[in-house]
């Protein structure tokens, strides 16, 4: 089993929904992505805070399979985001963001981490990506995560990244705005062209899709019956499935497939409820019976149409 390095944000979030509000509860894209992961496989996390991050909180992430040890902490604020949902909870909207110390930071990764198998970029600059890249000692999977904002900003730099990375995880407007076309289908072609082996297009509350060179595979959203709070389950999805590969040690297109249902898996527990909550009480146990009904749900869908059709037996006849 291989470790997994993520480089990203460890932050605090206020969150407002129309039923609840929170206030400096542990968020950021390393946060949840490497809990997540960490039911799977050993994770090391590089990235920083300020000096108002509560020890007890680092310690969180300590008491899981989790290497903070490259978390570096400097002076002045943490990273702090605000955001606020409507009542269908599918996007946030960004009330204010304060970087902190997370403005002027350029990730070094320790000579202990360098040779990472599996290697998450979180949601950051491009050009912080690349930087990372090049620290790094042939990873075998490279996941990459990224935004409108550096589509609109840093369109260049992006592209270069993608060209050297293997998985890319984005949400469908993402794909749209990167390819400048309303075609997910499109979209995917060209951003494969780039050169990721596969792309993952996150739908909310609809799953995920995962193309490849080969095809694609859909995967439907985990039923719930309540979602208390959205924030970070791409992350938390993102450390599924490189955590199920890790564990696995392969990344063919079944494995990738699996890897997509153990993503879903992770994120159902990080939206019923907030912060990390979720993830952080997920037991191995608990996400391996979802896995199951997912995996039940798609094979069921997968026989009904290898079954025989009476109308295509009619059509051919």
């Amino acid at each position: 089993m291989s470790a997994i390095l993520v480089v990203g944000s460890v932050a605090y979030d206020d969150v407002q929904t129309p039923f609840e509000r929170k206030h400096r509860v542990l968020g950021g894209a390393a946060c949840y992505f490497s809990i997540a992961a960490s039911l799977y496989a050993p994770v090391k996390v590089v990235g920083v805070v300020g000096e108002d991050f509560a020890s007890s909180d680092i310690d969180r992430l300590g008491r899981k399979d989790i290497d903070t040890s490259a978390i570096e902490h400097r002076p002045g604020p943490s990273f702090h985001w605000s955001g606020r949902y409507d009542y269908e909870l599918s996007g946030a909207e960004s009330l204010s963001t304060e970087l902190g110390v997370f403005a002027d930071w350029r990730p070094q990764v320790p000579d202990r981490f360098v040779g990472s198998e599996y290697v998450f970029l979180a949601n950051i600059d491009p050009e912080i990506q690349l930087e990372t890249l090049e620290q790094m000692r042939r990873p075998a999977i490279v996941m990459l995560d990224t935004m409108n904002f550096w589509i609109d900003h840093k369109r260049d730099a992006l592209e270069r990244v993608l060209a050297k990375v293997d998985v890319v995880s984005i949400n469908e407007a993402e794909a749209r705005q990167l390819c400048h076309t309303f075609s997910i289908i499109r979209a995917a072609r060209e951003i494969l062209a780039l050169g990721p082996r596969a792309l993952l297009v996150k739908r909310g509350e609809h799953g995920a899709t995962l193309f490849t060179r080969d095809g694609a595979f859909w995967a439907p959203a985990y039923p719930l019956e309540k979602i208390q709070d959205p924030t970070g389950a791409g992350d938390a999805f993102a450390g599924g499935l490189i955590g199920y590969l890790a564990r696995c040690g392969q990344a063919d297109d079944g494995a990738l497939r699996r890897a997509t249902i153990h993503g879903i898996v992770c994120a159902s527990f990080a939206v019923e409820t907030f912060s990390v909550d979720g993830i952080e009480a997920m037991t191995r146990e608990a996400a391996a019976e979802r896995y199951r009904a997912l995996r039940a749900l798609v094979a069921l869908e997968a026989k009904a149409l290898r079954d025989e059709d009476p109308f295509e037996a009619a059509a051919a006849g």
